[in-house]
C-alpha cells in the first residue's frame, strides 16, 4: 500500500456484484427500460402500409413527401435516402426544392418497401434485384392482387 492512501470498504450489499467486488452503482442491464428511440425492429411492423387503390392514387398528379411518408409509416428522411440510393425514384422538385412524388414513384416506393422491409433485402441486394429483374414491379403487383383476393375470400368465409 502507498503511504497516505485511504481505502474505503463498501458494506452496502446492493453496491456489490455477484463476486463481492464493488459495482458502479448502476442497475443490472436486464432492468433497463427501453426507450422509444433508435431503429425499429424489422421483425415487428407496427402499422401496415396504407397505399390507396390505383383509382384513388391516380386522382392526384403529385403527392408531397409528408403524404408519402405517412402512407409508408416511415420518416421523410428515409424516403429521401431511398431516393438517393435507387435510380427508379425520380420525384419532381419545384424551385424551392420540395419533392413531389407521382403515382408511379409511389408504386416504385412500394416495391422498394416490399423488398427492404418485408423480404428483408439489404440496400445492395434490392438494387441488384431491381437491376436483374426488370419485370419485378409486374410480379409485385400480381402478388399484391393475389393477397387482396385471399383476404377477401377469408372475410367471405368468415361471414358464412
Amino acid at each position: 500500500m502507498v503511504p497516505n492512501q485511504k481505502t474505503f470498504e463498501i458494506n452496502n450489499p446492493e453496491l456489490r456484484n455477484e463476486y463481492g467486488k464493488k459495482s458502479s452503482g448502476k442497475k443490472p442491464a436486464e432492468s433497463k427500460i427501453k426507450s422509444g428511440r433508435g431503429r425499429k425492429s424489422l421483425k415487428v411492423q407496427d402499422e401496415p402500409i396504407e397505399i390507396p387503390e390505383d383509382e384513388v392514387l391516380f386522382r392526384k398528379m403529385y403527392y408531397s413527401i409528408g403524404d408519402v411518408a405517412k402512407m409508408f409509416a416511415v420518416n421523410a428522411s428515409l424516403i429521401r435516402y431511398w431516393e438517393n440510393e435507387f435510380d427508379i425514384l425520380k420525384p419532381k422538385k419545384n424551385a424551392k426544392g420540395d419533392r413531389h412524388f407521382r403515382p408511379e414513384d409511389i408504386k416504385n416506393l412500394s416495391l422498394i418497401y416490399h423488398l427492404l422491409r418485408e423480404r428483408k433485402y439489404t440496400i445492395e441486394g434490392a438494387k441488384e434485384f431491381l437491376k436483374y429483374n426488370k419485370n419485378a414491379s409486374q410480379k409485385y403487383e400480381m402478388i399484391r392482387a393475389l393477397q387482396k383476393l385471399r383476404s377477401f375470400l377469408i372475410e367471405l368465409k368468415a361471414s358464412l
